[in-house]
């Protein structure tokens, strides 16, 4: 099928995919059958992942921002062990403040196994020493030490929020906007710029994940059932925001302002470069 589906189909199913449709919802509107669309977003989606490693190199960021965001794969935590799903699954990003790049994420647990490979991959990507600020997970500080050694500064934000939230809802299941009512930054190792600790910037690309990522949508059925397809769209996703996407407070792509590229891609660019 992969052979028979003209370029400018796929065009059009990888930027719905990439855009928050469904797969069901792109079926109908591009007649194009929802088994063919699921193996074309697995493929361009490990080809995404492939492009970010290769292209995601020797960068002279200055302000890396980094937090993790909730999903599920198959069932969430209460109920995955009962049907033999993944269960919840964390996507640990990191965000450059300035050019809105994102040069790595990686997909997993919300444990210490992962913030360790996630950071150790953040600093085999960067060219010179960078500030890093990081909420308040247990994990960071070693990860940190362990993936960047002596040449970081990192600041830690601790946000407190309103109890009566917290003693109703868990992380996972809470909906609302919560009340932060105090903002602690803390130096943890290096000299980092105390102003500029925060993770305002890629908190709000959590949002945008949310909102272009379908498996990551909240309160619908479109989740992944398999953790390969999962982290496929997610790779899919920060591909098409690095390159093809403009920023609207860069008015170019993020790629375009690290410097990765000279130019934004088209879809069908993005596509042809993942071997479609």
């Amino acid at each position: 099928m992969a052979n028979i589906l003209k370029t400018e189909k796929k065009a059009m199913a990888v930027s719905m995919l990439a855009e928050g449709n469904s797969i069901r919802s792109i079926e109908r509107i591009t007649e194009i059958h929802r088994d063919t669309i699921m193996r074309l977003g697995l493929r361009v989606g490990e080809g995404c992942q492939k492009i970010m490693d290769s292209k995601m190199r020797g960068l002279t960021c200055k302000q890396i921002e980094c937090d993790e965001i909730w999903g599920f794969i198959g069932a969430k935590r209460k109920n995955a062990e009962r049907v033999g799903a993944y269960g919840d699954v964390w996507t640990f990003i990191a965000l450059d403040a300035d050019t809105k790049l994102i040069p790595s994420f990686i997909v997993g647990k919300r444990d210490t196994y992962h913030a360790r490979a996630f950071m150790e991959e953040l600093a085999s990507r960067m060219a010179n020493r960078i500030q890093v600020s990081t909420d308040s997970l247990k994990a960071y500080p070693d990860a940190i030490e362990r993936g960047f050694g002596t040449e970081v500064d990192h600041g830690q934000i601790v946000k407190t929020y309103s109890m009566s939230v917290l003693g109703s809802a868990a992380a996972a299941i809470r909906y609302s906007p919560v009340e932060v009512v105090k903002v602690e930054r803390t130096i943890v190792s290096g000299m980092p710029d105390v102003s500029r600790i925060t993770t305002s910037h890629v908190e709000s690309q959590n949002l945008t994940l949310r909102m272009h990522c379908r498996r990551l949508t909240r309160l619908t059925n479109a989740y992944s059932k398999k953790f390969e397809n999962f982290q496929a769209a997610v790779a899919l996703n920060f591909a098409y925001y690095n390159f093809c996407k403009s920023h609207n407070s860069i008015r170019m792509t993020p790629a375009q302002a690290a410097g990765v590229e000279n130019s934004a891609w088209t879809v069908a660019e993005l596509i042809e470069r993942c071997g479609e």
